[in-house]
């Protein structure tokens, strides 16, 4: 599609195209009607009886299956006539908005796309310090709204190709066949439930035309922008729906919880809380936490695009319980190198601010390593983390958040544009735990494993991870107080008090050690590459600047 092409078109006749469908459908439906009221219901109701008899009546209702589904046929012609005729006249929009900014601009649009303008300062079509800056951006919504008219031709044009063989070889007038094309048809309207398989769910994406894929967005923007197989551009534009929208329903249940009542209330046994104001509290509170988690977004959103802080986006978000948001710095669909940051306890999405941090000095830290490739380092907490350490000894939340861990990776193997150069899940003290029982329990489609500051990852070994032990890679400071997290359960208090015998044995070396949740991730029994450290770090400090530690992250991240 070019721009002659596109901006020329009269789509008027796919319109006048698609009403003659309509009326040949409704008098197709008359026929149908009139043939069972005149045919198979009279023969139905005679008294032609015997072989020949039921073999004249199975014949008609046959006939009369076949009127039905061929009319079934004509209408999904019509629907897919309206969809073209929408998904065109869209991309013509887009593209003739662009020309017409170009013009009023003083920018001149050739033919193939490119621009040019008059650099002249003193001269009457001087198009401005700015044409330079505004010239790329025309240039790249003429681009997309060509490419827009491409994708709309190649889907409707298969469509149609398929409802035209079903008419020329009569296959359309299999009953069946017409049920199948219908719920196809119908597919396209329905979004795919919570948990299908990622790949299933990038197919139905792409056999939508760009104006149906803006308008499930819009119409749907929670099950769109929380859907793994949706591309990252789809997800982002949906959760940026949802995110504004729950922002000032929040801030308006805020406004209107009033002023704070009494904190204390005396009482013939001392002073109390009352009740009110505990309600009001917590209310408050939790108000207050989403929010700022919705401002830290926001704010990332807003930070000029270079090379440490690639675009923005926002691939989960829903404030059920504390909160849950997935946020990417960079496009994890065609970045080189693909990392998934999942934080540990105290992570929600009032806390985000600061793992949003952590993922730009990741993508900073694998620039650092000079690979020269893209990077798109993803902050995941789509999970519940526990938010104390009394809850972190627990394993539940690691084990909830198993199947939406295995179905986030799968969706980012599903959307990228072509392999992942290299894919790296990396987890910060009880992320790491729940990473570990993924993938001791599912597997993960990634190329590397960075465990930070682990209490144990669920298992004793790397090699218990179903990935290559060299692959698996672990960092923690003697200074940090996770060591300190002993194990609770009876084996592994059991292993730690034979560990610290054998060690006191004459020539016996050996530290090794369990915690709450396993072996400790940086003893030589585990198996990992044991990763740099400052020795002075405390629990979160590993990426602080100048951190070993990070430098390390980023050579991993960046496949080096």
């Amino acid at each position: 599609m070019d721009i002659k092409t596109l901006n020329g078109a009269d789509f008027g006749n796919l319109a006048t195209a698609k009403g003659a469908f309509d009326t040949l459908s409704t008098a197709f439906g008359q026929h149908v009607e009139n043939w069972q009221h005149e045919v198979v219901d009279r023969l139905t109701r005679s008294e032609w009886t015997g072989t020949a008899g039921g073999h004249a009546q199975t014949r008609m209702q046959t006939l009369h299956d076949e009127l039905q589904a061929a009319q079934q046929e004509i209408g999904l012609i019509s629907r897919a006539l309206q969809d073209a005729s929408e998904a065109f006249v869209a991309a013509q929009t887009h593209l003739s908005n662009a020309l017409n900014d170009a013009k009023a601009h003083k920018l001149t649009v050739a033919p193939d796309g490119g621009i040019t303008w008059d650099k002249d300062p003193n001269s009457p079509n001087f198009a401005g310090t700015d044409a330079d800056t505004l010239a790329k951006d025309i240039q790249s919504r003429i681009t997309a709204a060509l490419t827009e008219a491409d994708h709309a031709d190649r889907t409707i044009s298969s469509r149609l190709a398929h409802l035209t063989t079903n008419a020329t070889n009569a296959t359309g007038l299999d009953s069946a066949v017409a049920k199948n094309d219908t719920a196809a048809a119908n597919a396209l309207q329905q979004v795919p439930s919570a948990g299908t398989d990622p790949n299933s769910v990038k197919a139905w994406w792409d056999s939508l035309t760009d104006e149906q894929q803006r308008m499930m967005a819009l119409t749907h923007p929670e099950q769109i922008g929380n859907l793994d197989g949706i591309p990252a551009t789809g997800r982002d534009q949906a959760n940026r729906i949802t995110l504004a929208k729950t922002h000032a329903d929040l801030q308006q249940r805020l406004d209107a919880l009033g002023p704070e009542p009494d904190s204390v209330v005396g009482t013939p046994y001392g002073a109390v809380e009352p009740p009110d104001h505990k309600l009001w509290k917590q209310e408050h509170d939790g108000l207050v936490d989403q929010l700022n988690g919705i401002k830290a977004i926001e704010d990332r959103m807003k930070v000029p695009v270079d090379a440490n802080h690639p675009q923005t986006y926002l691939l989960g978000y829903d404030n059920a319980g504390r909160g849950h948001a997935i946020v990417a710095s960079g496009n994890p669909d065609t970045a080189d190198n693909v990392s998934t940051y999942v934080p540990g306890t105290g992570a929600r999405l009032g806390h985000i601010g600061s793992d949003i941090e952590r993922s730009d000095a990741m993508v900073a830290a694998a620039n650092a390593a000079g690979t020269g490739k893209t990077t798109s380092s993803i902050t995941w907490i789509g999970y519940d983390a526990p938010q104390s350490l009394a809850d972190a000894t627990d394993d539940q939340y690691a084990k909830d958040a198993e199947n939406k861990l295995v179905g986030f990776e799968n969706g980012l193997h599903a959307t990228h544009n072509g392999t992942i150069g290299n894919n790296t899940i990396l987890g910060h003290s009880y992320g790491t735990t729940t990473i570990g029982y993924t993938m001791k329990d599912h597997g993960l489609p990634v190329d590397n494993v960075v465990l930070i500051a682990s209490p144990g990852a669920g298992v004793d070994s790397a090699k218990d991870l179903r990935i290559d032990p060299s692959h698996v890679y672990a960092a923690q400071s003697p200074s940090d107080m996770i060591g300190m997290a002993t194990a609770i359960d009876p084996g592994g208090m059991a292993q730690n008090l034979w560990d610290n015998t054998v060690s006191n044995l004459p020539f016996v070396d050996d530290d090794d050690h369990h915690l709450i949740h396993g072996r400790q991730t940086t003893v030589s029994d585990f198996g990992a590459n044991v990763m740099p450290v400052d020795p002075k770090a405390g629990h979160s400090d590993y990426w602080n600047n100048g951190s070993p530690t990070l430098a390390a992250m980023g050579r991993v991240i960046a496949g080096k």
